[in-house]
């Protein structure tokens, strides 16, 4: 038993031995520098081994230095390691790394070439589409190409916007109406509709802007009649304008209920669109006759009254009247003091309220204060002075005339109490009565009370000195 035991380890022993001398020793590993002294000592220690000890030793020898080549080796590739003759690794001498980890690991070019410049001369890469300052040239179609198709050579493409329905209209047309009710530029409104494809929905454009405008203040009206007129030619024709208006009398029923004056307001649009030439003049009479609607009849019979008195000499193409911003300042000026005469004549408080609003220049209303005080120092009577600040106190209450355009029109005053002094000897003494009620009633402040000028006493007899006249210095 013991003999068969030793026979099969021998046999074992050797062939592991015979393996790993090839693999250790073949290939690019036989350029490593390993040794194997084939005279192996037979004794370790001083103790004699056996034929079959001493093969296991020297494998495990063999191993063991290969494994620690191998960790050498994978650890700095530039420097190689060796095998003395004795087993032993003698390192300094310069190996080639054999190991495949050591390949992987090894960032340098295998091949030995180039200069360290970027590669494909910085055009690839990811996100990269080709070299700095390169400019691409259009490609020439290639007739022989299998999908080349001689009618797509000369094709233009454009773009097509698809037609407005109902819907997308009103939501695309209705914020560029309510913009130029702001800026004014009826230019602006012509290239922003030539860029929707309007189609069917053309005729509609007139009547959607007069809606929007009988809610709208007067001077809105009149922006309204000039984009109409301005549109008419280059965006719409005089057919879509009369679909428009035609829209406009059918729906007036509806509109009466969000506007109680509409079918005057419709009137008045249609004798300005005769007037400006984009409504035929033949227009309201191509309704004599088959009208049923009231509003409608209502509607075309204020339109033939302007018209006719249009030619006595009115002028249709100022009947909105013109924005506050835009009228000059002298006829602000002219319609502030009829607006005070008539109060002082009527005393009505809210309709002088309601012509002030109407006049839309709330930038301008220190001119109505100073206008009221200056007309208040010259009427010299206690009626007008008590009206005026009724007035001012009912505006300042109501806020249509704010505190800053209040202040500035006192100062006004003050700065020009020594002119309006030539013409009414008394001004000083009517203006400090008119500025002490002002704070009683609180129109003013105090600041503003202080800063009233007063004119001092110049006394020619001196009080002190038993009626001496004083001499001039």
């Amino acid at each position: 038993m013991a003999t068969d035991c030793e026979a099969w380890l021998n046999a074992n022993f050797v062939a592991e031995v015979e393996d790993l001398s090839d693999s250790f020793l073949s290939g690019d590993e036989d350029n490593a520098g390993l040794v194997v002294n084939k005279n192996f000592k037979n004794e370790i220690n001083g103790n004699l081994l056996s034929s079959s000890s001493n093969s296991m030793h020297e494998a495990r020898l063999k191993a063991k230095a290969k494994r620690r080549l191998r960790k050498n080796s994978s650890r700095d590739s530039g420097r190689g390691d060796s095998l003395s003759d004795n087993g032993d690794v003698v390192s300094g001498t310069s190996v080639t790394p054999s190991s495949p980890k050591s390949k992987l690991l090894d960032r340098k070019s295998r091949l030995g070439k180039g200069r360290g410049l970027p590669k494909k001369g910085g055009a690839g890469g990811k996100g990269v589409w080709g070299r700095s300052g390169e400019v691409y040239e259009l490609e020439e179609v290639d007739q022989k190409d299998p999908n080349y198709d001689e009618a797509q050579e000369n094709c233009v493409y454009e773009t097509v916007v698809p037609p407005l329905d109902e819907r997308d209209f009103e939501k695309t047309v209705t914020p560029i109406v309510q913009e130029y009710f702001e800026h004014g530029d009826t230019n602006e409104v012509a290239e922003l509709l030539a860029e929707l494809n309007l189609g069917p929905m053309q005729s509609k454009v007139p009547s959607l802007a007069v809606s929007l405008a009988l809610e709208a203040k007067a001077s809105h009206r009149e922006l309204t009649s000039r984009l109409l007129a301005d549109l008419c030619g280059p965006v719409l024709s005089r057919s879509d304008m009369e679909k428009s208006f035609d829209k406009l009398l059918l729906e007036l029923p509806d509109l009466v209920l969000d506007t109680p004056g509409a079918p005057q307001l419709v009137g008045q649009f249609i004798a300005r669109a005769v007037s400006d030439q984009i409504l035929s003049k033949s227009y309201i009479d191509g309704y004599k006759g088959r009208v049923d609607c009231p509003y409608t009849r209502v509607s075309l019979d204020r339109a033939a009254v302007l018209l006719k008195m249009s030619m006595g000499g009115l002028r249709i193409d100022n009947q909105w009247g013109t924005g506050g911003g835009q009228r000059p300042v002298i006829q602000l000026i002219k319609e502030m003091n009829l607006l005070l005469k008539e109060y002082i004549l009527s005393g009505d408080t809210k309709e002088a309220e309601k012509c002030l609003k109407d006049l839309e220049v709330p930038h301008f209303h220190h001119e109505f204060v100073y206008e009221a005080i200056v007309m208040m120092l010259e009427s010299k009577g206690e009626k007008t002075l008590k009206m005026v600040l009724q007035l001012l106190k009912s505006l300042s209450v109501s806020c249509v005339i704010n505190i800053d355009q209040m202040r500035r029109g006192y100062e006004r005053v003050y700065m020009d109490i020594a002119e309006i002094n030539i013409d009414v000897p008394r001004a000083y003494f009517i203006l400090e009565q008119c500025v002490d009620q002002s704070f009683s009633m609180g129109i003013i402040d105090v600041k503003l009370r202080d800063l009233c000028p007063c004119r001092g006493r110049k006394r020619f007899v001196s009080e002190g000195d038993g009626g001496v006249v004083k001499l001039e210095s």
